[in-house]
């Protein structure tokens, strides 16, 4: 399949509802409102295929962006080619979640994720800190370091509450990933969350909410999985 058929395929599956609450959350037009499970049908199709999703990224189509993270080659991936995608990645859906798990499987996702969270606009912020989400849950503990996570939690700990809203909802998230998949770091973690208290972020008038950290590892602690490291992020 080449990215003209498929883009032809996603237009013939799209549905008005879905592609109302695909905006509602945040993603941003052009998009046919494809539902994941069925981005999924043509993953299964095509596989993996480096050349085929920067095609469809480059479409600037939020349903064929998100089908080019699950298909990326992720070790491909150049620099310019993560810059370009971070760029571009307008739509919360694609900022926090396609352009995140490509960086993250790829040798200079943590190294961009780092520069990514200095950056003054939302998107990418937002991006860097969901990059820095996904890595930690990807990487085994010995390959990280564990000092540079703790000062990561210093820096929230500071600017969380004067955080752009997508930037802060990020933070929040990689203080909770840390603290499940490094078990080293899940006290401080949840001492982290404790200075902070409650974090507002505006949610455009959605059902969703900002996860509680010492809930959720509480959770996670419970069914057994503190700890346990993800073979893949995307879904």
């Amino acid at each position: 399949m080449n990215a003209a058929e498929i883009m032809t395929e996603l237009q013939a599956m799209g549905n008005p509802g879905i592609k109302k609450i695909l905006m509602n959350h945040g993603v941003k037009e052009p998009l046919f409102g494809v539902k994941v499970e069925q981005l999924k049908t043509i993953q299964k199709k095509v596989k993996m295929d480096y050349q085929l999703a920067k095609d469809l990224y480059a479409t600037g189509n939020a349903d064929a962006m998100y089908l080019a993270g699950l298909i990326a080659d992720d070790a491909k991936m150049t620099e310019a080619d993560l810059q370009s995608w971070v760029k571009a990645a307008v739509s919360n859906n694609i900022s926090e979640y396609t352009v995140p798990w490509v960086a993250a499987g790829n040798k200079l996702g943590y190294e961009l994720a780092l520069k990514w969270i200095d950056s003054p606009e939302e998107h990418i912020a937002a991006a860097g800190w969901s990059t820095l989400s996904n890595w930690v849950a990807l990487k085994p503990d010995s390959e990280i370091d564990l000092a540079a996570i703790r000062a990561l939690f210093k820096r929230i700990e500071q600017q969380i509450h004067s955080a752009q809203n997508r930037v802060a909802y990020t933070m929040n998230a990689f203080i909770l990933s840390a603290g499940a998949y490094i078990t080293a770091l899940t006290d401080e973690a949840i001492d982290a969350a404790g200075h902070i208290g409650q974090v507002a972020v505006q949610m455009d008038g959605t059902a969703c909410k900002v996860p509680s950290v010492v809930e959720y590892i509480k959770k996670i602690e419970a069914r057994g999985s503190l700890g346990k490291k993800k073979k893949t992020v995307k879904c």
